[in-house]
Parts: C-alpha cells; sequence; structure tokens
C-alpha cells in the first residue's frame, strides 16, 4: 500500500496561550510512504539530508501503534520539508503528528482527531503544535496523563507575517530560562490575560487579541534574553496600523505579526526595513490539519 500524508506547520501560545493555545500554519511536512522489507528515508530538503530511520516520525509511528496493540511494518519514506527547523514553526510537533498518521495508515487503525490528538499530546507533553496540526485551524487545550480536551475553532481570516533570524533555539534552552514557579498573584494576573486572549481569538477581536499578546507573563518576559529584538518588534506591530500585534512563535526565534488581511506584503516589506538582519515572510492560517491520501493503483 502506497499512501502520502501531509502535515501543517503550527505556531503556539500566541503570547500568553502557554502550552495551551495553536494555530496551524500553511508550509507543510510532505511524506510518501510505502511498505517495504525495511526502513529508510529519503529527504533532500535542507538540515534533512541525512536524516536516518531514527528519527521522530518512526519514533512516534512505533508509540502509536504499541498504545494500539499494533505491530508496525517497515516503510520506505520519500519526506518534503518546508517547515523551518527548530525556529518555533512546530517542525517536531509536525513530525510526530506525520508518525501517528503513518501508524494508522499501515497498521489499519481507524483514529479520531481526538485520538491521534491524544497520542500526540502524551507524546509531547502538551496540545498546542499537535492539536494545530492535526485539526487545522485554531486550538484551544488542555493536557494531563489523564485526558486531553480540545476546543477546535476554524482558521480566521487574516494575513501573518514571519519575522526569521537566521539562527535556531532549540525548545530545551528556551524552556531553561523560565521561572520554576510563578507568584499566586503572578498566576492570577497571567492565567487571566490567557483567558481574555482565548476568548478574543474565538470573538475575533483582534485589537483585543494584539493588547493581550503583549500582556504575556508566562514565558516571554524570560525569554526576550535570548531574542534580545522581541520587545522591539513587538511595539514596532503595535504601532503599525496594519497590524495587532506580534508574539515569539512557540519558543521562537521566529517572532509572529498578526496583520490585516490583504495587508501582509505591505507589513512585511515594512518590518524587513526596520529589521534587516531578518527576513520577513507572509503566511496564512492553514484551514485543513494533518491528511492521508491513498495513491491510486
Amino acid at each position: 500500500m502506497a499512501f502520502s500524508i501531509t502535515v501543517p506547520a503550527s505556531t503556539a501560545n500566541l503570547g500568553p496561550g502557554f502550552d495551551s493555545i495553536g494555530l496551524a500554519l500553511n508550509r507543510y511536512l510532505h511524506l510518501e510512504v510505502e511498505q517495504a522489507s525495511k526502513w529508510s528515508f529519503i529527504c533532500s530538503s535542507p538540515g534533512l539530508e541525512n536524516i536516518g530511520t531514527d528519527n521522530l516520525v518512526t519514533k512516534a509511528a512505533t508509540f502509536a501503534s504499541k498504545e494500539w496493540g499494533k505491530v508496525l511494518p517497515p516503510c520506505q519514506v520519500v519526506m518534503k520539508n518546508d517547515i523551518p527547523l527548530s525556529k518555533g514553526f512546530g517542525s517536531s510537533a509536525a513530525a510526530i503528528v506525520a508518525g501517528i498518521e503513518l501508524a494508522a495508515s499501515v497498521c489499519g487503525q481507524f483514529a479520531s482527531k481526538a485520538e491521534k490528538a491524544r497520542l500526540a499530546s502524551l507524546w509531547e507533553g502538551h496540545p498546542d503544535n499537535v492539536a494545530a496540526s492535526i485539526y487545522g485551524g485554531l486550538v484551544i487545550g488542555t493536557h494531563s496523563e489523564e485526558s486531553t480536551e480540545i476546543l477546535h475553532v476554524e482558521a480566521p481570516n487574516i494575513d501573518l507575517v514571519a519575522l526569521i533570524p537566521s539562527k535556531t533555539l532549540a525548545t530545551k534552552k528556551a524552556r531553561a530560562v523560565l521561572p520554576d514557579m510563578l507568584s499566586y498573584k503572578e498566576a492570577v494576573q497571567a492565567s487571566s490575560v490567557a483567558n481574555v486572549l482565548a476568548a478574543a481569538l474565538v470573538k475575533q477581536d483582534w485589537e483585543l487579541v494584539g493588547k493581550m499578546m503583549l500582556a504575556d507573563r508566562f514565558h516571554q518576559p524570560y525569554r526576550q534574553q535570548l531574542i534580545p529584538h522581541l520587545p522591539d518588534v513587538c511595539a514596532y506591530a503595535q504601532a503599525d496600523e496594519d497590524a495587532y500585534g506580534a508574539a515569539l512563535s512557540g519558543a521562537g526565534p521566529i517572532i509572529l505579526c498578526l496583520v490585516k488581511e490583504g495587508k501582509g506584503e505591505a507589513f512585511a516589506s515594512r518590518l524587513h526595513k526596520q529589521f534587516p538582519a531578518c527576513r520577513a515572510e507572509v503566511m496564512r492560517p492553514a484551514v485543513q490539519g494533518s491528511a492521508v491520501s491513498i495513491a491510486q493503483a
């Protein structure tokens, strides 16, 4: 059996929605899969030329198949990736989702989006990126060892502009700068901002979304030591008439700006002139999540 898997990139947090809010993006991981006598991966995309067979796709596929009590047969996988690696666009989450989709297909296992999100969250530890890649559009979720709950919202009609530096940033390093705990007062303030962000996203009150992105207390104040231009970019986006606001994409270093529909190109040009050391790229939310297509015989 031969089939293809397509998984969208994702951005997480949108400021205060830490480890909870995710948005699918129109950059993709593509896999062409066929059962074979042994595992093999072929990829010419930058950074993945020597991927080997011990990778996140096979690890997630093995994990999922074991959860289902199935035996995972080896496959030949031809991979194409246009999601930036280690930049904050959920490249690891996309690989995890691709692995779960692969396992479901080759093992003949039906799995709902909710079940896939549960398995992916168990592997990843939080639902934001993986759920966005599975459902498409916007997701708001919570995860524990006992349960995973996902609220799915259709993709918003906005433009996105990513300010992309040349450097990468490992998520482990970005998490290392976070505090071990917040005071009760700080936690109340941080969670109230996140609550308003979630409500504003659902209502598509983009002016309020922008304000709440800037008011994050969970992670951006600590991570800006790793991304020194973050406050300047956020202030620039907040002041621009075509932008609603900006925030770190996931752990960074990409900074994602939310922009009025149809204004992305013009804003990206202005943003690049202001921050010439980075690339400014226009994107859109991805409407559809992960998908599997069976090859025609």
